[in-house]
């Protein structure tokens, strides 16, 4: 039996949470309430727009919004994301958008995601990917990844 201290656990981040720059967080909560999103959280002083938000879906997914100062702005054509969305209803979602005025791809097909998928860009120009998913594509992915686990590709 050995006298030595434990190690100490590593500390670790976690529920990580995209933050965008917008050039207004009203019209961003707008937006994504289209997509299921909940206002969780904002600040401000009374009376000016907003100056930050957060929003959430019901199965934990977050996004916050920060008022951009102009050092911030971005052109649409710089930013280095994409958020990827998934829903069981990809048709249905895709037709609540365009009946609210927003302009979402045509729902293709690609081998990655044979159920569909389609992009929209948010009011800042922030690309928005937005997945099918059911029960077919999690069995097929859980499926991939015992394959990947018994080749000791992933733990």
């Amino acid at each position: 039996m050995s006298n030595a201290p434990e190690a100490p656990t590593p500390a670790k981040a976690g529920w990580s949470t995209p933050m965008l720059h917008v050039v207004e967080v009203e019209r961003s909560i707008r937006f994504y309430r289209l997509l299921g999103f909940e206002l969780i959280d904002v600040e401000g002083e009374e009376g000016r727009p907003l100056a930050w938000a957060r929003m959430a879906t019901a199965d934990g997914s977050a996004v916050m919004f920060l008022q951009a100062e102009s050092e911030h702005t971005v052109t649409p054509e710089l930013r280095g994301i994409v958020l990827v969305l998934y829903t069981s209803e990809l048709a249905a979602l895709r037709a609540q958008l365009v009946a609210a005025g927003e302009k979402p791809t045509a729902v293709e097909r690609p081998p990655w995601m044979p159920s569909g998928h389609l992009m929209v860009r948010d009011p800042d120009g922030y690309s928005i990917g937005v997945n099918q998913w059911g029960d077919t594509e999690h069995e097929a992915w859980l499926g991939q990844l015992e394959k990947k686990r018994a080749a000791g590709r992933i733990p």
